[in-house]
């Protein structure tokens, strides 16, 4: 019986703050998806956005309100790289290894970003202001290579001048 109450409780109280107006921009989104092909990414994509990272319980109430088992839902969010189940830092830092980058010394750029942040791809650092990750392509391969944080690209980057772009956001 504990355990229904508990479960009937996800996406049931609103709460109040800022977790009662996620959830309520949440359940908005759903609603404005509700019964149409292809719902789902949008909805991942709104909670998302708004909270950073998708934990279990908003894809449980998402599971729940449009009536898609948790087991699609899930896959879909690992599957697609811009979904994340954990929470990210502040800063995303996203190191190119396309054909590109990786032979005009991607790695060594990867590596100095590992050895700075004391992160590995997919980590997030302990002060929750800059995550790691690795991407095929930043589309910008004529600049390799290239490093992105937030929405800058940063070119033709060496060891020395990460740890230049690097400390500029510390």
């Amino acid at each position: 019986m504990a355990k229904r109450r508990a479960k009937d409780k996800i996406g049931t109280a609103e709460g109040r703050g800022i977790a009662g107006e996620i959830f309520r921009q949440v359940q908005a989104a759903i609603e404005e998806n509700r019964g149409q092909a292809g719902a789902l990414i949008p909805v991942l994509q709104k909670a998302q956005s708004l909270i950073g990272y998708l934990p279990l319980p908003v894809l449980q109430i998402i599971s729940r309100d449009l009536n898609i088992p948790l087991s699609t839902i899930y896959g879909v969010t690992t599957f697609y790289s811009f979904f994340t189940m954990v929470p990210r830092g502040k800063h995303i830092v996203s190191t190119c290894m396309g054909t590109s980058c990786y032979v005009r010394g991607g790695e060594r750029i990867l590596n100095t970003l590992q050895k700075e942040l004391g992160i590995e791809p997919g980590e997030t650092t302990r002060d929750g202001l800059f995550s790691l990750e690795m991407v095929r392509c930043l589309g910008c391969c004529g600049l390799a290579p290239v490093v992105s944080i937030e929405e800058k690209v940063y070119r033709r980057m060496s060891p020395t001048k990460m740890k230049e772009v690097l400390s500029s956001y510390g």
